[in-house]
Parts: structure tokens; sequence; C-alpha cells
């Protein structure tokens, strides 16, 4: 979908829009199909980082455009105009996407660039992709209940700028196969002082990563110069939970845009033997520090009690949260962690 158009896939809660593969549509799928067809791509006028199309344009602005991967004919995305509208995505699945065209040059299942405001993503599954179940390149576009199962890399990824916001998360990891990271926060580029900064915001999430072998070493991989805060979540895994790359991660400086050290409250996690790892110049000890801020109200040595794989148990409901609005007015006003409250809670049918 290509800056100035509108894709408007809005289906009925009993009936989602379904993007899917010819062979899906035989019958000729299974628990390992993957990478069928491309997958979704929608694109705005928003700003974003890391131009390619102009490299010395200022970042930002309207003469920042990058090109979409894969494209052949230009596919250009972004802009400056932080409220734009690329349409709606409501009660959608994406099934048996992705695919790599060469290298680097991949397809994820959704693949949301500059991306504005104005538009409406929610109520979305992404079922396997060969490469990252959603990945967002800049813009501002934000995403609220989405289910992310069986990604062959990582789940959510963002970069390039992107100043969204994503609330009622559920992200389940194969346990087998290339499977990587749940999120992987930005990349290590040359380009990591540009402005806007990528400041990944989650509320409300159960992230369950089953993969001991991922590449990225660690549930989370945060790097890039990136900002993140996630609020009132749910982790578990066999591995290290979080990751930290790159002195520049815990550095704050409003000159570029830099906030600080990732920030996490109430958030639960069940890690691994070694919960957590540094890279970069970061030690682990540093990356402890920064999830274990007292008053922060988080657990690195949670015990997950979660029902159906990803609905709160016990435990769970037993956690303090804090209400997510204080760090985002964009967010809903919420009490609990994860991303479904209970049993009656079943907003991710």
């Amino acid at each position: 979908v290509t800056r100035g158009s509108r894709t408007t896939a809005g289906g009925p809660r009993p009936g989602p829009i379904v993007f899917t593969s010819r062979d899906n549509v035989l019958g000729l799928v299974n628990d390992a199909s993957q990478g069928q067809w491309g997958g979704v791509v929608l694109l705005g006028r928003a700003p974003i980082t890391d131009c390619t199309v102009a490299p010395n344009a200022t970042p930002g602005t309207v003469d920042c455009e990058r090109q979409t991967e894969g494209a052949v004919d230009p596919a250009y995305y972004g802009g400056a105009t932080p409220t734009d509208n690329s349409g709606t995505m409501r009660y959608v699945q994406i099934r048996y996407s992705g695919y790599v065209l060469s290298g680097d040059s991949e397809l994820q299942s959704l693949t949301p660039g500059g991306v504005g405001t104005g538009t409406v993503l929610e109520y979305i599954h992404s079922h396997n992709s060969s490469d990252d179940g959603i990945e967002f390149f800049g813009g501002t576009g934000s995403m609220k209940r989405v289910v992310i199962t069986g990604a062959d890399d990582d789940s959510l990824d963002t970069d390039t700028g992107h100043k969204g916001t994503f609330q009622y998360v559920i992200a389940v990891q194969k346990p087998t196969g290339n499977a990587d990271s749940i999120i992987e926060l930005d990349s290590t580029n040359a380009l990591e002082n540009q402005t806007p900064r990528t400041h990944l915001k989650v509320a409300n999430f159960t992230f369950v990563h089953r993969n001991p072998a991922s590449g990225n070493g660690a549930a989370l991989r945060f790097r890039g110069g990136a900002d993140a805060t996630l609020v009132n979540g749910v982790l578990t895994t066999q591995m290290p939970c979080l990751r930290l790359d790159g002195t520049n991660i815990l550095t704050a400086n409003p000159a570029i845009d830099k906030v600080g050290p990732p920030v996490f409250r109430s958030v639960a996690m069940q890690c691994g033997p070694t919960r957590f790892v540094g890279g970069g110049g970061v030690t682990a000890q540093q990356v402890a520090d920064t999830f274990n801020v007292a008053g922060n109200g988080n657990d690195d040595s949670f015990t997950a009690t979660l029902a159906s794989v990803f609905v709160n148990g016990a435990n769970e409901a037993a956690f303090a949260a804090i209400d997510p609005k204080t760090v985002d007015d964009r967010f809903d006003t919420t009490d609990y962690i994860g991303a479904v409250r209970d049993a009656n809670d079943t907003w991710y049918a």
C-alpha cells in the first residue's frame, strides 16, 4: 500500500480478513509452513531516519525517504507528516508469509514503513512468518491487541526512528528453527544519533519465548542507542531475558532525542539460569541494574502460572501493575500485567 493510498481491511470479529497463501487455501499447510508469499507492506509519510533515497537529506523531513526492501520499482516511505493515514487494518490475520529476497532484504508478515498516527492497526494476528512477525520502519503508528505466533526470526522489530506504542501484545515463539528474540529493538550502525530516535513503548504484554537456541542470545535484545519503555508485562524464557548492546543505550542526551536507559515498570520475568547479558561495552551487571531499578516493581525471578499458554494465572493476577496512561496517554488505563487479564478476557478470539 503506497504513500497516498489507504487500505480498508476491517473484518468483523467472527470472520477476520485473512491474508494467506494459495497452499493454505488448498489445505496443504502444517505447523512448519512459512514463507509461501511476501506479506503486507503498508507505507506512509510520517518521519523516519536512515534516509536512503537521498542519503544527505535531513532525517524526519520530506526529503528523507527509504526504499521498501525487495521492491524493484520505487516504493518509498517517509516524510514529515506524523498524523499521516495509511488506512485501517482491524480483525486481520496474516498467515505463512515472509520471504527472503536476497541477503538482509526480507519481507515480514506485516511491514509498516513511515506509517502515521492516523492509521488504525488493531486486532491483528501474524502467524508463521519466515522472518519477523511485525517490523516497523520509522513513523508514529501504533497497534493494539496484537498476536504474533511462529515467527522464524523476531516477533516484533522496530527501527529507523519509530515513535509508536503497542498495547495488549501476545507473542509466542516457535521452540525450534530460526526463531530468535521476541523483540529486537533497532540496529547498530553509523546513523544511531539521527533523530527522531526510535522509542519502543509496550504495555500489557505476554511474551512466551520457547527457542533455547535463539541467535540473539536473549528473549529481548535492545541496541542502536534506542529508547524503550515496557510496562505491565510477563516474559517467560529458558534463555537470558534481556540483552543490551552499546553503551549509548544507557545514556541520556536531549540534544539527540535520547531519553535515557530502557525503563521497565511492573514487568515479571521468568528467565534461564543467566538472566541478563551485555554487549558492546555494557556489562551484565549494568543490564541487571537497568531492569531492577528500586521502586519500579519488577521481578526477574518470577514464577509464571500462565494458563493456555498466555492467559494470566494466580501469580500474574497478584502482581502489582501501574497505569500505562502515566507513561503515554495513547495507552489505555489498566490495573493488571500481561496481555490477557483472565479467562473471561477473550479479545484474542
